[in-house]
């Protein structure tokens, strides 16, 4: 019965429901995938579980149902099948491997259409080594793929000046050898081909070429050095000088590519590094493939959420994907946090310290990095599309009903209690509306008590706003804690606009973020966009209001030391100031230049005044 209730919750049909709850009763639990359909009969998500009975459940239970976006995945489910498999890794590479083949709407979307090249050792006799971006299943070994081709040319370039292949597509059966039915050509007589296909090199032969080439190709330059330097130590015992040069030339040119790796420890042999950054709609993934000590391939992917899937699901997924394409068969995963998938034959390590830490870093930089080129480049082609995000992200971070695509920041300014002014910013669409701030000059408060300036400057600007039928922001920031919003609010109680419009408080000292009614504030991660945003609107007010309270201040100099000389009215005053520039200079002018600018009479009572001081 607890079942049906639950399903209730969701207002679905009751055949609906009571076919879905037949089906969920049904269900084994046994590890496995289970696909969700629609009414057409599409497959709209499909997900794997250690235990399907308890997973597919959970999606129709109370809690589940207070996430959105699943809520509306559930209320279109129609139908429900499910595959058994023997394990949950089985399960993984199944999901993996459906949610590719179908691309359901409500699972995550693997944003990476690349073709990427491989290198191809072919099936045949005298096999051919190529680059190729088109897998054919006829035996052949394959190895990549490349996330750079300039890297798999490198790698190509390289096995080619180590050793002599065969370019040719000729069918070199030994029948057809030993019917003489080909003729040495151009790559022999220039010493890149040994000509096999005239007998002059033994199938034994090229094949230990190749065997060499498949450990140079899966990062083991190690193996094919010791190899090399065995030769070289044998043909010097039979003193063939000649071909322990040219074996030497080898293991230079060898160890001249391996110094171009990014080596980072002799100690750390054959690992697999990920490490993931996430957002609001995506997660990035960054994979290091490492061999004997070196990075051979790196490579980063971004999936694109659908239901808000967590860092692990996201993770462990991509650990799939990666090392089926990459074809890892590393037994050691370097990873940031606790993996709760069984891989057979692997570890998952968690580093805290060391060369292994360091790998993990290196992996996290790299994920930053082209989070952040992925962003900048989106900025540059639609900067609407980048506004746009921020504005969804503080939505979100603040808890506001709606975007607030226009925020308006108070700020209080005062001298010892004297000169006491305000100021206000604007931000429209994340960015400064310079034509939209304001002074002010507070006109009822006397001292310097900033809890009344700003209720009195809050009441006055939104009176206003109500007054001429100006939109109001939905967004207004307090420059200052509890206290400060506290008075914001008496104001916005005073007009009836609580609750009509969002307001939040910014206390300096940590840059917490006190929101009404709740004493406990909040901390925005010190990297977040949001805290970027409401930081840089309240650095403006700050600034703002310095300066107009810095130019009353200076007019208020200009009233005591200047007007206090009998005869010198603000009009004069302003013309020595406009000349002079400040008063420290009209006190230091000579009569003749105060006569100048004033007259004859004035500029002789502004020098009686000061001449005493010079």
């Amino acid at each position: 019965m607890r079942d049906v209730f639950v399903l209730s919750l969701l207002n679905l049909p009751m055949e609906k429901s009571e076919h879905l709850n037949n089906i969920i009763r049904a269900l084994p639990d046994n590890p496995g995938v289970y696909q969700y359909f629609d009414n057409d009969e599409k497959i709209i998500y499909v997900g794997k579980a250690k235990n399907l009975k308890k997973r597919v459940s959970s999606y129709f239970n109370k809690e589940q149902q207070e996430n959105g976006k699943t809520q509306i995945l559930v209320r279109k489910i129609a139908d429900i099948k499910y595959i058994i498999v023997d394990t949950e890794l089985d399960a993984l590479l199944l999901e993996n491997n459906l949610i590719k083949k179908y691309q359901p709407r409500y699972n995550v979307l693997l944003k990476d259409d690349k073709t990427y090249p491989w290198i191809c050792i072919k099936n045949e006799r005298f096999p051919r080594v190529f680059s190729t971006r088109i897998i054919i299943k006829d035996g052949s070994s394959y190895f990549g793929p490349y996330a750079s081709g300039k890297l798999m040319h490198t790698v190509l370039d390289l096995i080619r000046q180590l050793f002599k292949l065969r370019n040719c597509n000729f069918n070199l059966t030994e029948s057809n050898i030993q019917a003489h039915k080909f003729k040495v050509c151009l790559e022999y007589h220039i010493g890149n081909c040994k000509a096999p296909c005239v007998g002059k090199e033994t199938e034994d032969e090229y094949n230990e070429t190749i065997a060499n080439i498949k450990e140079i190709t899966k990062g083991n330059i190690n193996t094919v050095a010791k190899h090399l330097k065995g030769l070289l130590h044998e043909s010097v015992e039979n003193m063939e000088f000649e071909k322990a040069q040219l074996i030497k030339e080898k293991i230079d040119l060898l160890d001249s590519y391996q110094s171009k790796s990014t080596v980072v420890s002799p100690a750390i042999t054959n690992v697999d590094v990920f490490s993931i950054l996430t957002d609001e709609k995506s997660g990035y993934v960054n994979f290091l493939k490492v061999v004997n000590g070196s990075i051979i391939q790196g490579h980063t992917i971004e999936l694109k959420k659908k239901l808000d899937e967590s860092d692990e699901e996201l993770l462990t997924l991509s650990i799939a994907e990666l090392r089926e394409r990459f074809s890892s068969d590393s037994k050691e995963i370097i990873v940031p946090f606790k993996i709760e998938t069984e891989f057979p034959n692997v570890e998952f390590v968690i580093p805290q310290r060391g060369d292994k830490k360091q790998l993990l870093e290196l992996s996290q930089r790299n994920v930053e990095y082209y989070r952040r080129e992925k962003i900048k480049q989106e900025n540059l082609v639609d900067p609407e599309r980048h506004t746009k995000r921020i504005l969804e992200q503080m939505k979100k971070d603040l808890h506001l009903k709606e975007e607030p695509r226009h925020i308006e920041c108070f700020d209080n300014s005062n001298f010892q209690g004297a000169y006491p002014v305000a100021a206000m910013t604007v931000f429209k669409d994340a960015k400064p509306s310079k034509k939209d701030y304001r002074h002010f000059n507070i006109k009822t408060v006397e001292g310097p008590d900033d809890f009344a300036s700003m209720e009195e400057i809050i009441f006055r600007r939104y009176k206003r706003v109500l007054e001429e039928k100006q939109s109001m922001p939905q967004l207004i920031v307090i420059d200052g804690g509890k206290g400060q919003l506290s008075s914001a609010l008496e104001s916005l109680d005073k007009l009836g606009l609580r609750g009509k419009v969002a307001i939040i408080g910014i206390a300096k000292r940590l840059e917490e973020i006190y929101f009404p009614g709740d004493s406990i504030p909040i901390y925005l991660d010190k990297r977040s966009e949001t805290l970027k945003i409401i930081q840089q609107i309240r650095d403006e007010a700050h600034r703002f209001g310095i300066t107009h309270h810095r130019n009353k201040r200076d007019k208020g100099t200009l009233k005591t030391e200047l007007t206090e000389i009998k005869g010198i009215s603000d009009t004069t005053a302003n013309k020595l100031l406009s000349h002079f520039k400040s008063v420290k200079k009209i006190k230091e002018a000579k009569e003749a230049e105060l006569v100048e600018v004033i007259g004859n009479a004035k500029g002789k009572l502004v020098w009686d005044y000061y001449k005493t001081d010079k």
